[in-house]
């Protein structure tokens, strides 16, 4: 594909449209905005346009990716390979894309009808034609009228068309069962926040909204080319509209998680059970907090504490107190069982979980050049230093 091209044109069009809105930077909710509230029309909602065609013909394209549909029932007699060093092989680049969300039947997918972990099969058809994103491709293949001006609903929360997405088309698929959501635990799927924990989350764009200061150090993640906005590389884990790919590096003594976005690399000592390494000082919390890993049989667990502040007010907040145990198996030659456990009294009301397989890429991993195409962050900061207000409004801006 096009992803090294895709990174800076693709995060110019981000940071202009989350950066200004002072959203959260997950992703848009969708990459169409076009709809009877808009004041944008489609000239022939039933037209379509045909694609590009290549010179190959309709088989020249392969998928990168092995389908969900294609993998069954992981094999429990599955043995994972070794290292020369003799530990589980998880080398190699990964992916977490999918339909299926952190939450379920929220955001994007609020609108699929599914309200249990598995997609009965029989649904699973029409929740995909119902996802949020496969209505924003589906949008991007109609042509709009030229006459009906420009947009005038205000929504922040969209993006660009859906060619430069690439969130994955299926939903994700655990051990043969359709999910709908990565949270198994609760059973409605939904982060179980406390009032500490939805302070928390909300606390960096309530500063960015309310605070008149011209730095850039109450500005969100994806501002500041900080972290992987997306939470993708965790902990935990989580997927995104783009850039949810994973390479894993083994050494006898550490593991690193290299996350495509922005870059990230998640450096994990390997040791004993219990011999978690001393934690940095109160003055060092490191992004990713302190992680130490270690094998119990072929799962790789790793236990994580000490996020930075930053951080732990971020998509996912983690406080002072809270412990996140991560579980990497690999279960066939293109997948890696990924589970997880958060267990946060501040911030959650109960202990949660979630697990999704991470999908063998045939891609390389290409870096995300965040800060060479951020043009946004520099506007934001000229636009208060004149005094322009840069805050989205009821209205919209």
């Amino acid at each position: 594909m096009f992803r090294s091209f895709r990174r800076a044109a693709a995060y110019a069009a981000l940071a202009v449209s989350l950066a200004l809105s002072g959203a959260l930077v997950t992703a848009p909710a969708h990459a169409q905005r076009i709809s009877e509230e808009s004041g944008v029309r489609f000239a022939d909602p039933n037209e379509r346009i045909e694609g590009p065609k290549t010179l190959g013909g309709a088989k020249a394209f392969e998928s990168p990716l092995p389908y969900f549909k294609d993998l069954g029932p992981w094999d429990p007699a599955y043995t994972a390979p070794r290292t020369s060093f003799g530990a589980p092989d998880l080398q190699g680049v990964w992916s977490s894309a999918s339909l299926t969300t952190m939450t379920r039947g929220t955001g994007r997918n609020s609108g699929v009808g599914v309200d249990t972990l598995v997609i009965p099969p029989e649904k699973v058809a029409e929740a995909t034609s119902r996802a949020g994103y496969t209505k924003s491709f589906e949008d991007s293949q109609k042509r709009t009228d030229p006459k009906s001006g420009v947009f005038t609903d205000g929504d922040t929360d969209a993006g660009y068309n859906a060619f430069w997405i690439d969130p994955g088309s299926e939903w994700g698929r655990v051990n043969g069962e359709w999910r709908s959501s990565w949270i198994v635990d609760p059973p409605n799927g939904q982060l179980p926040f406390s009032r500490e924990g939805r302070a928390a989350r909300a606390s960096r764009m309530t500063l960015a909204r309310s605070v008149d200061n011209t730095g850039p150090e109450i500005r969100t993640f994806g501002d500041r080319c900080l972290i992987s906005f997306g939470n993708q590389g965790g902990p935990p884990l989580s997927n995104a509209m783009y850039n949810n790919h994973i390479q894993v590096t083994q050494s006898p003594d550490f593991i690193v998680l290299d996350i495509e976005m922005n870059h990230d690399a998640r450096i994990i000592p390997i040791r004993q059970k219990g011999a978690a390494p001393a934690s940095f000082s109160d003055g060092v919390r490191p992004w990713f907090g302190d992680s130490y890993g270690w094998w119990e049989g072929d799962t790789l667990v790793v236990e994580t504490r000490n996020l930075h502040p930053i951080q732990a007010n971020g998509y996912i907040p983690i406080s002072e107190k809270g412990v996140v145990t991560e579980r990497f198996k690999r279960v066939s030659d293109v997948e890696i069982f990924y589970s997880y456990a958060v267990d946060d009294p501040v911030n959650y009301t109960q202990v949660w979980k979630g697990e999704m397989p991470l999908r063998r890429s045939k891609e390389k991993l290409y870096e995300y050049a965040c800060h060479e195409g951020n043009y946004a962050l520099p506007g934001i900061l000229r636009g208060m230093v004149e005094g322009r207000d840069t805050a989205i409004e009821a209205s919209g801006e």
